[in-house]
């Protein structure tokens, strides 16, 4: 008997299942769980009041699980309680089905006129706080870290610290040295070698140098900076720097890190503002970065494959 060609729609099937499996393993590396710093530049009630500042902060947080807000003076907590309330109205011009919670470190800073708050946006469906850690060494920062542990069902690696700066710019070499003793300190308060450094660190240009490297312990091998000296977190042409960094600790953490995923969100484009409009935020545009979810999907991928392979591969065989 002669060999005969296989079926069309055989061969259809066969390529459409492994353009399905393709799509849904990329689908569910590529979704992740996004962190997101930024520093929002003296956000306070007065700020909280403008209709168009609030909405477009919203869009922004809201593409978050976990957002750091920087350079926030709302002692009484008024701003960041209209900035929650916008973020958990219903609507469907946001991020739909999450609420939204904060914690927040008390006003920090040397001078009256300039106390600041880090304050940490996070979808309650997604992650909760399980500890939190004022640095109490003022001599060390202006405005001392503020590092939060969290936990979630949804990443690959369960229990992670956020470590905040926002450094004065002409200390910024000494307080991201400075950030090795708050790693010590946290990782030995909650066992937990998992750290994330992020915030606006002035890393760059006049305030840091590639001679001033050698002085940071950041820069050891263990640490990875996920921004890069040559990207530009700033919003106008004056400045090409690449200030906001996000730094994380540790091949474990690392390797739960979605690939290329730390990027700066130009938010500007991706809603088509205006550079008015943008500056109108800050002079910061926020950085982010993906880690991998916990992938039941992708758990679950070699045995469907398996299945799936084989009944095609026999539908296949049976045709000849």
């Amino acid at each position: 008997m002669g060999w005969r060609s296989p079926s069309l729609p055989l061969l259809l099937l066969l390529l459409l299942f492994l353009s399905c499996l393709t799509c849904l393993v990329e689908g569910a590396t590529a979704s992740g769980f996004r962190i997101c710093a930024y520093n929002v530049q003296k956000f306070d009630s007065v700020k909280a009041s403008n209709y168009r500042v609030m909405h477009t902060l919203t869009r922004i947080v809201s593409r978050c699980d976990i957002c750091l807000l920087q350079e926030v003076m709302d002692p009484d907590g008024k701003a960041i309680k209209a900035l929650l309330a916008s973020l958990n109205r219903e609507t469907d011009r946001y991020e739909a089905k999450y609420s939204y919670a904060s914690v927040s470190s008390k006003s920090l800073g040397s001078s009256p006129s300039d106390m600041q708050q880090y304050v940490f946006i996070y979808r309650k469906e997604t992650v909760n706080v399980t500890g939190q850690h004022q640095y109490q060494k003022k001599q060390s920062f202006v405005r001392e870290p503020f590092s939060v542990q969290f936990q979630s069902r949804k990443t690959a690696i369960k229990k992670f610290i956020l470590v905040p700066l926002h450094t004065e710019p002409r200390q910024a070499v000494q307080e991201i040295d400075r950030l090795y003793d708050v790693f010590l300190e946290v990782s030995k308060k909650w066992n937990n070698m998992n750290v994330m450094f992020l915030g606006d660190f002035h890393a760059s240009c006049a305030y840091m140098t590639r001679t001033d490297k050698k002085k940071i312990r950041l820069f050891k091998s263990a640490f990875s900076w996920l921004i890069k000296d040559k990207v530009d977190t700033t919003v106008t042409d004056d400045t090409n720097c690449a200030y906001d960094r996000i730094v994380v600790h540790g091949e474990t953490f690392l390797k739960k890190i979605s690939p290329l995923s730390a990027n700066v969100f130009n938010f500007g484009k991706e809603f088509k503002l205006t550079r008015t409009k943008v500056l109108e935020m800050s002079d910061h545009f926020p950085v982010e970065v993906r880690l991998k979810s916990s992938a039941h999907l992708l758990q679950a991928t070699p045995l469907l494959t398996l299945l799936g392979a084989s009944a095609i591969v026999h539908s296949f065989l049976s045709a000849l």
